[in-house]
């Protein structure tokens, strides 16, 4: 390689800078893994040497590397942990799903399976099966009378509607010592019983985050350290196949999420620059003073953050009033199932105080989903500013003019979750908020207009990143196919900018990345459609043809490299 040739050049195309003036060039340079240069075709073609890949875009649009917000990338390898039922149409169908499983399984064995539906959402379940109701354990026991078998319920925000379904046989139900006397762990969670008063197998839960299988059935196999692992790179690559090459976990990552991530980084897999916070467990610290805590050890969170360009660690994530259901989840740990998070991340009003005027006085950036603690941000700013911290204020479905203010006054990094409060549950921010008050929800142009910086995010509800740039710029409910407070809506360019440089922000990278400029770090998306002039509702359909991550490519086409 000569000095000053490029590795790979794209040439021929619509290269949208997302640089402080939004230009538009036809072609990029990379040596190594940054940027060296971009413009126009001629010039950046000079840099090609007998080495240098060269790419003809043929007018394909070139968008830097999406960033998202809040990803919960493991989740979506996950997914592949457990066998699918398929397509299942009838109790039938499931019969004879599970008969294979088991003749494919010891006797004994348990046989564990995603829900029943269809992914990634499982809408309209019982209904879509002839029968109109769920399996019992009776069902299931014809085709498996030695095998426990557990199918799984959904992870709630899937879809964002309750209830959740899962289903045990007899041999399952005996082996988790299930009988007629077994209290429910909570109100919300119905252990179904039949006319005699014997459960049926059958558990009804009336809450988003799966209660059952992290207390009824908690000896049914869940994910292990080696599925989180193993799976991880399948997630990357989902996540890439729509361009996105950062992520950042705002929620919070157990320290079962944790090692998975450093395992895996450290086997040479890690292909998305990983940003995550830390989700303590606050509960067996009664009665200790926090500011020791926080100095004696977690002092090593302060910015500038631990790690390097691919996994590093910021901040930690905080709340208060938790509900009981998430103590009665948090029961569980170290396990946390599909959340990755812990759920009792809680102190009390008085004790998130002295917590977060700890963090403040300690250059540690706190993180929270949760708008009641915006008071409580404004208390620890008063303590020691947090303006320079980017203290981030996530998953905000509705704010006021006035909360908005303070947001800035703050210095919040603000994250969004538009995929629930605007397209799935705006119709209903609508009609309790009423006419007058429509733009309080998602308000992303005024949060944008008052010099917020707003990053857009997935929630893995789905993983690319062009439904949230969709529902930012369109705004349409999917019950009622009409907008939702349409004078919030973004341009092209201002989702764009949530969806990239904004995120650079989140992890005090906006001089690393976020746009393509010569020096930053090589990370782009080629797309099958160019997201400044395609039909608004296909937005949310566009997918990379290629994308690269530090001047590597990670994803091409259908097909890993």
């Amino acid at each position: 390689m000569r000095a000053g040739e490029a590795d790979l050049i794209l040439c021929n195309g619509k290269v949208i800078t997302v640089d402080g003036r939004f230009r538009i060039a036809e072609a990029v340079a990379i040596c190594a893994d940054r940027f060296v240069a971009v413009g126009g075709d001629a010039e950046v073609r000079e840099l090609a040497g007998p080495a240098t890949r060269v790419v003809d875009l043929g007018g394909r649009a070139v968008v830097p590397g999406l960033i998202d917000g809040h990803a919960h990338v493991d989740r979506e390898g996950l997914k592949l942990v457990f066998p699918s039922l398929g397509k299942v149409r009838s109790i039938a169908d499931i019969q004879e799903r599970i008969a294979a499983l088991v003749r494919g399984a010891r006797p004994g064995e348990w046989i564990v399976t995603m829900p029943i539906g269809d992914p990634p959402t499982y809408f309209n379940v019982p209904e879509i099966l002839r029968e109109r109701r769920f399996p019992t354990r009776h069902d299931l026991d014809r085709v498996a009378p030695r095998n426990p078998v557990y199918i799984r319920s959904i992870w709630g925000f899937w879809r964002h509607t309750t209830p959740l379904v899962s289903i045990a046989n007899t041999r399952a139900l005996e082996l988790a010592g299930i009988t007629r006397e077994t209290a429910s762990p909570l109100p919300s969670v119905e252990i179904e019983k039949d006319a005699s008063g014997e459960p049926t197998g059958v558990f009804i839960e009336n809450t988003l985050m799966p209660v059952v299988e992290l207390t009824l059935m908690r000896c049914a196999p869940g994910f292990s350290h080696a599925d989180r692992v193993r799976t991880l790179p399948d997630a990357l690559r989902a996540y890439h196949a729509f361009g996105t090459t950062s992520v950042f976990e705002e929620h919070g990552a157990s320290a079962e999420v944790l090692r998975a991530y450093k395992e895996v980084r450290r086997r040479g897999g890690l292909t998305m620059r990983t940003a995550l916070v830390v989700s303590p467990d606050w509960t067996f610290l009664d009665g200790v003073a926090l500011e020791r805590v926080v100095t004696g050890w977690f002092g090593w969170l302060s910015e500038p953050s631990l790690g390097d360009a691919f996994l590093r660690i910021t901040g930690i994530y905080a709340n208060i009033d938790v509900e009981e259901e998430n103590r009665v989840r948090s029961r569980a740990l170290p396990y946390t199932g599909w959340a990755g998070f812990h759920y009792d991340t809680s102190l009390s009003r008085e004790r998130m105080r002295e917590l977060l005027a700890a963090c403040a006085r300690n250059g540690i950036r706190v993180t929270t989903t949760r708008r009641n603690m915006l008071a409580l941000y404004e208390e620890a700013n008063r303590v020691a500013p947090i303006r320079d911290l980017r203290w981030v204020l996530g998953h905000v479905s509705t704010l006021t003019p006035g909360e908005v203010s303070r947001v800035r006054d703050l210095g919040l990094m603000v994250t969004t979750h538009t995929n629930r409060y605007i397209y799935k549950e705006g119709h209903l921010l609508q009609q309790r908020l009423g006419a007058e008050r429509e733009d309080e929800i998602s308000p992303l142009r005024a949060l944008s207009e008052a010099g917020v910086r707003v990053s857009l995010a997935t929630d893995n509800v789905p993983v690319s990143m062009f439904y949230p740039v969709w529902q930012s710029v369109a705004r349409t409910s999917l019950y009622t196919g009409r907008a939702v407070a349409p004078g919030q809506r973004l341009s092209r360019e201002d989702a764009l900018r949530g969806a990239t440089v904004n995120g650079a922000w989140l992890t005090f990278e906006e001089r690393e990345k976020g746009s393509i400029e010569p020096g930053k770090l090589a990370d782009l998306a080629v797309l099958n459609a160019d997201p400044l002039t395609v039909d608004e509702d296909a937005l949310k359909d566009i997918a990379s043809d290629m994308t690269v991550v530090g001047g590597k490519v990670v994803w091409e086409g259908s097909r890993a490299p």
